[in-house]
C-alpha cells in the first residue's frame, strides 16, 4: 500500500504574501480545512508543510503554509504534487477504497478468468469506471456499480466483476 497519498497539484502563486493555489486531485474539496499537515514533491524529495489556512475559490485551494511566506518562496513549489500521509488521510467508509491502493490489482471475472490488471479509475459524476489492462487487448472499461465489481479484496491485490455483456465489445 501506499504511504502517502496525493491529494492535489501547487498549480501556481496567489498574492505576494506566500499563498498558492492548488488544484485539489481527491474527492473532497473541502478537505483542507481540516488538513494541518501535507508533504510537497520538490524534485523527488518530501519537503514537510504546515497548513495555516485554506480557502475555495472555484475549484481551486488557496492555502497558506507556514514554511512559505513569499511569492519568491512560493514560486519554487509551482508544480509540485502535494501528499498527505495515512495518519492524515480521510476514514473511508466501508467499502470505499483509495484510488492509489487500487492501482495495479489483478481483476477476475467470477469465472475465474483474469481479465487485466487495473491501470486507472476515471471519475465520470454518475459513477467511477475502472480501466482494466489487457494483455493484447484493447483497456475495458467496468463501470464500478455493484452489478458489475463483486469484490474488491485490496489486501490481495484481487478484484472480482461480474463480466456484463457488452462490456468487451
Amino acid at each position: 500500500m501506499e504511504q502517502m497519498l496525493r491529494v492535489g497539484v501547487i498549480a501556481n502563486t496567489h498574492g505576494v504574501m506566500g499563498e498558492v493555489k492548488i488544484y485539489p486531485t481527491c474527492d473532497d474539496i473541502k478537505r483542507f480545512s481540516k488538513l494541518k499537515k501535507a508533504y510537497a514533491d520538490v524534485k523527488g524529495k518530501l519537503k514537510e508543510l504546515n497548513l495555516k489556512s485554506a480557502r475555495y475559490h472555484k475549484n481551486m485551494v488557496i492555502v497558506k503554509f507556514d514554511e512559505i511566506q513569499s511569492m519568491d518562496e512560493a514560486l519554487l513549489y509551482k508544480g509540485c504534487d502535494l501528499y498527505v500521509d495515512r495518519e492524515n488521510a480521510v476514514k473511508l467508509k466501508k467499502g470505499e477504497y483509495f484510488v492509489a491502493d487500487m492501482i495495479g490489482i489483478k481483476v477476475f471475472t467470477d469465472e475465474g478468468i483474469l481479465l487485466g490488471e487495473l491501470s486507472d479509475v476515471l471519475q465520470t459524476g454518475a459513477n467511477d469506471v475502472y480501466i482494466v489492462k489487457r494483455d493484447n487487448n484493447k483497456d475495458a472499461l467496468i463501470p464500478a456499480i455493484k452489478e458489475c465489481v463483486k469484490e474488491i479484496d485490496i489486501e490481495n491485490k484481487k478484484m472480482t466483476i461480474h463480466l456484463m455483456e457488452g462490456l468487451l465489445d
